[in-house]
């Protein structure tokens, strides 16, 4: 061993040892043009030290497209350097009988090549200014000493000729048509998500707490919707059954409806109750207040904002089929083609469609989903578009809902969640037609004006009833009841994104104008027959009701009309040391209700307020991120369907939200730290009236601790843990002042991991399998506000497998999954008159195939 090598092992850096084998080169020159320069950002996956430049892996520097192959790993790491303009040295017996799992989609370089590296069990450090030496940690593991070390010396690392960014798909800082913020180390995560007005923001340079979770994720573990997505996220629950065919979530201990999921950055445009995730990319979540960045949400919510992203044509070729299986009878089928067409590629055009059918793991329920995505973009030189179109269905027999329970009861424990207590011959169906278009115009380099569009058409037909329970033993009474509905949703925004200099400081600053237009058709439910009579742990089945002859006709009975008007800029000082965000946002938010029978107007509300923004990120540090914010919301309460007073209009109240955090990117790991304070009106729904009110004041008050990434080669990690504090602090009946909010757990746990099994572990062992597993947690819940009505803490347990090979020369990933494993029966969340039950063991299966 060298001197340099001994001091570099002094310093716990593991080197590979190798013996006997040829030392080969693949060199890659970039095409003709201006080339530039990228940083090797997040190159180590050990500690590195102090003289090794790092970054903290922003979205500004250049990503080229990649598409290599899974397969032998030698002709892949040719095929990345070709494609990358890398120029790699190793020695040939490194990469004997290793296989990759392949790489495609748009990455700095050396991104690129730690994906194409995972799970091989190698990988690459930074041994100084301008040396790369590849290493395989299990060596140092096992005490191997390390007979010499591969070294590429002045290792030149370039982008893609020409266009650059461009040629990538990516947008420019000021715009946010193309492919998002790529994948932080691992690929579970991005590296940054959207801000709204202010556009695409690094993680770390984010004044609030936001995760982006990708399309890779989605895949891996067989998210079927939104829920199964955020079931990763520590500071969400949802408040719905899992089977019901609708979402809906608890965020910071605050529920936010399915009505307010934005679709790229536009609300009102995705399906009003459980937006599909096949044509998704990423789902984002901003905890907390968002109104200075996106608007109020359609009824106002202030726990968080989810955001779907959807996808776009990638660089190269993409035809992707998965078949799947799920319990107990469902199968399940996917599409994803994407093609790009022009010169330099400026025309993308993405197809996604999916269809489900069979029986669920609840007893009598059976489910028909099908939806189709059609997504065109353009991108030229200083104009950029995209048109989003969406259809789907969805049939729901016999679903789940929500259960209420009568004052005064306590809360029975849950049933075997395979049961059914719904009737066989209840039903859900609903439809959804969605357009969402964007354009981006550069006016200057430094500044862009935008434009959206959005519009929905959604239908539903409900046929069922929900279940109240009147006694300790799980007696209830099921009130059967012909519910249509129609929502129309329209939406618009404009505004400009730029940038700027006044002296040392460095503007980057939005505006923007949003209107939002609603018409809502829920007429009053038309009872069929006698309230039915069972138990919780004994349903029984009756003779089937119809709702044939009942009117479908859905009138008008309320309208929503929200506009805004905002600006924020975000002022950079020090070197990006210090950025400081203000802004405001003046809204207005028109509701009216109206009689079904005679269209007359019954009610009306007329609310405005200016809503200011401040968030400020200090970085003493170049990894670690120190940040603050205070924003406020309007919120706008909105009775649920089963209230007796389901059309009446309530008037906007102010919320407000003061949160302090760190965030610490160790270049693999990403470390989250956040602490808050949010105060909003309290609404609830009277148990024994079913009179919906807002009725005093709540406070929580929180610490989020989140990590993701991947630690070491091979091994990824995605959760965190939330610790909360509900408090009542105003209320109509004093008794109830300090009390513990409705449906506020002190803790809440996710925590999800993978493990890449090393090809070489056992003799035969086949390459390519990797192992996965999550934790839930969810402390006691009080159903009521009074605090005497209380149901227990939960855990759950998922495993799953994966396993990534060829098939006849084409990528295949096989995956199963097991949600639930133990079985455990709980009562998953409740609050504000709702009870909702958990996930029973599931299991999922799925084969994809690219071709």
């Amino acid at each position: 061993m060298v001197a340099g090598d001994r001091r570099e092992a002094a310093r716990g850096v593991p080197h590979l040892a190798l013996a006997g084998a040829s030392l080969i080169a693949v060199t890659a020159l970039a095409g003709a043009g201006d080339a530039a320069p990228l940083s090797s950002e997040r190159i180590s996956l050990v500690p590195v030290t102090a003289d090794v430049p790092s970054s903290s892996g922003g979205t500004d520097a250049v990503r080229i497209p990649v598409a290599v192959p899974a397969g032998p790993l030698e002709p892949a790491l040719k095929a990345l350097a070709g494609q990358a303009g890398l120029t790699l040295a190793y020695r040939t017996a490194l990469t004997e009988g290793l296989t990759t799992k392949g790489v495609r989609g748009a990455f700095r370089p050396l991104d690129a090549l730690v994906e194409l590296l995972a799970g091989t069990g190698l990988t690459y450090r930074a041994a100084g200014p301008s040396t790369i030496t590849l290493v395989n940690p299990r060596y140092v593991q096992l005490g191997a000493e390390p007979a010499s070390a591969v070294t590429l010396e002045e290792l030149a690392v370039e982008g893609q000729a020409g266009s650059g960014a461009r040629a990538a798909g990516l947008p420019p800082p000021t715009g946010t048509i193309g492919q998002p913020p790529v994948p932080y180390a691992g690929g579970q995560v991005a590296s940054g998500s959207r801000l709204g007005l202010l556009g695409n923001r690094n993680t770390f340079d984010q004044p609030f707490n936001a995760t982006s979770y990708t399309e890779k994720l989605i895949r891996d573990q067989q998210a079927r919707n939104v829920q199964d997505v955020v079931n990763n996220d520590p500071s969400i629950r949802t408040n719905v059954p899992a089977f019901s065919g609708i979402l809906g979530f608890f965020i910071r201990g605050f529920p936010v409806f399915a009505q307010d999921i934005a679709f790229n950055g536009l609300f009102g445009v995705a399906d009003s109750f459980n937006p599909a995730i096949e044509p998704i990319e990423r789902v984002e979540v901003l905890r907390g207040p968002s109104t200075l960045l996106s608007g109020v949400p359609p009824f106002g919510n202030i726990g968080g904002i989810i955001n779907l992203i959807p996808k776009r044509a990638l660089e190269e070729p993409l035809n992707r089929v998965t078949l799947g299986y799920a319990s107990d009878a469902q199968v399940y089928k996917a599409v994803d083609i994407s093609r790009r067409f022009g010169a330099d590629k400026e025309w993308g055009i993405r197809f996604n469609g999916a269809f489900n059918n069979g029986a669920t793991p609840i007893d009598n329920q059976s489910v028909h989903f099908g939806t189709a995505a059609l997504a065109l973009d353009y991108r030229g030189e200083r104009l950029r578009a995209s048109l989003d179109l969406g259809y789907q269905e969805l049939d729901f027999q016999s679903p789940l809902r929500n259960r209420s329970v009568a004052a005064g009861v306590r809360i029975p424990r849950a049933p075997d969640l395979t049961l059914n207590q719904h009737q066989p011959w209840e039903y859900r169906d609903s439809a959804n037609q969605q357009l969402a278009t964007r354009v981006e115009y550069d006016l200057t380099p430094d500044l862009t004006f935008y434009g959206a569009y959005g519009r929905s058409n959604f239908r539903q037909e409900y046929f069922g009833g929900v279940l109240t329970i009147f006694n300790a033993r799980g007696d209830y009474r099921d009130p059967i009841s012909y519910l249509p509905m129609h929502i129309v949703n329209r939406t618009a925004e404009a505004g400009l994104r730029g940038t700027f200099e006044t002296g040392p400081i460095r503007h980057s600053f939005g505006l923007a104008a949003v209107g939002f237009w609603q018409d809502l058709a829920q007429p009053t439910a038309q009872n069929v027959g006698a309230p039915i009579v069972s138990n919780l742990y004994d349903p029984v089945i009756v003779a089937p009701r119809s709702s044939v002859g009942l009117s479908n006709a859905t009138p008008r009975t309320s309208s929503r009309i929200n506009r805004s008007i905002a600006v924020a800029d975000t002022m950079a000082l020090f070197d990006d040391r210090l950025l400081v965000t203000v802004g405001g946002r003046w809204q207005s938010l028109d509701v009216n209700s109206y009689n079904p029978v005679t269209g007359l107007r019954t009610g009306a509300s007329e609310s405005g307020a200016f809503s200011p923004g401040v968030g400020v990120v200090v970085k003493p540090w170049e990894r670690l991120s120190l940040y603050a914010n205070y924003v406020e919301g309007l919120t706008s309460p909105a009775p649920p369907v089963n209230a007796v007073n389901a059309s009446a209009a309530f008037p906007a109240a102010v919320s407000r939200q003061t949160e302090v955090g760190a965030k610490l990117d160790l270049g693999t790991v990403g470390l989250g730290f956040a602490a808050f304070e949010i105060e909003q009106p309290f609404d609830f729904l009277d148990a024994r009236t079913l009179v919906f009110s807002v009725d005093g004041r709540q406070r929580n008050s929180g610490v989020e601790l989140t990590v993701f990434g991947e630690p070491v080669p091979g091994v990824r990690v995605l959760g965190g843990v939330s610790l909360l504090d509900g408090v009542q602090v105003r209320s109509q009946d004093p008794s109830n002042v300090g009390r513990v909010a409705v449906g506020v757990p002190e803790v809440q746990l996710n925590l999800y991991g993978e493990y890449d099994l090393p090809p070489n572990l056992l003799p035969g062992f086949l390459p390519g399998l990797t192992l996965t597993g999550r934790v839930i947690y969810t402390a006691a819940q009080y159903y009521d506000l009074a605090n005497s009505q209380k149901i227990p803490d939960w855990a759950t347990l998922d495993l799953g497998l994966r396993y990534s090979t060829l098939f006849q020369d084409r990528p295949l990933t096989l995956r199963a999954n097991v949600v639930n494993v133990t079985g455990s029966n709980y009562w998953a969340t409740t609050g504000r008159g709702i009870l909702a039950q958990g996930t029973p063991r599931t299991v999922l299966l799925s084969a994809s195939v690219d071709f």
